[in-house]
């Protein structure tokens, strides 16, 4: 056999190999991105990592859509990067909710400690006999900061950071404002017995 003949005939051989391999929907491909993406969306990357997390299934979208269009290899390289993208959502999901639990421990521990400051500014109020005014409407902020700091501590423990730093970050601007009024209150009682 000629040497061109042998070379046209490995060509021939090739190309019929290389339209095999793309002659099929890659889905083994895509149900690998679908379950990448499934998995990503239970790390909440759908709350935590939202672009790479919506690239991600616009990825696998236009995978299907190829697979319509019977164009396979375009659908491998959608599919593949979508599994890659919800791959790289749910790392950074786990990441960035890491810092946000942080966050929301530390509202939490802000408003925590606002609470007791209150609690011992009203305290010494009473004993002080501030007048009664103050004492009530601090009195009141007190109960519903209360109220707020214990919701903010259940939404932490369902892991509802962003709502834990919201709720707490409330009542510690009522609990400040509470103690600086208290205080306000005390001071003119303070200056009169001297």
């Amino acid at each position: 056999m000629s040497p061109v003949r042998r070379l046209l005939l490995s060509l021939a051989v090739l190309a019929a190999l290389m339209g095999a391999a793309c002659g099929n929907p890659p889905d083994k491909e895509m149900q690998q991105a679908q379950g990448a993406i499934d998995a990503a969306r239970a790390a909440g990357a759908d709350q935590y990592a939202t672009d790479e997390f919506t690239a991600a299934k616009d990825a696998l979208t236009r995978a299907q859509d190829a697979v319509g269009q019977r164009d396979y290899r375009l659908a491998l390289n959608n599919a593949l990067d979508a599994r890659e993208r919800a791959l790289n959502a749910a790392k950074e999901a786990a990441d960035r909710k890491a810092t946000v639990r942080a966050e929301a421990e530390r509202a939490l521990a802000d408003a925590t400690t606002a609470l007791n400051e209150a609690r011992a500014k009203l305290k010494a109020a009473e004993t002080a006999r501030t007048a009664a005014r103050p004492v009530a409407a601090a009195r009141r902020a007190i109960a519903d900061s209360g109220t707020a700091v214990q919701e903010a501590r259940t939404q932490f423990g369902r892991g509802d950071y962003p709502a834990v730093m919201e709720t707490a970050a409330a009542a510690t601007t009522r609990l400040r404002a509470a103690t600086r009024n208290l205080e306000a209150a005390a001071t003119p009682t303070a200056r009169r017995r001297r």
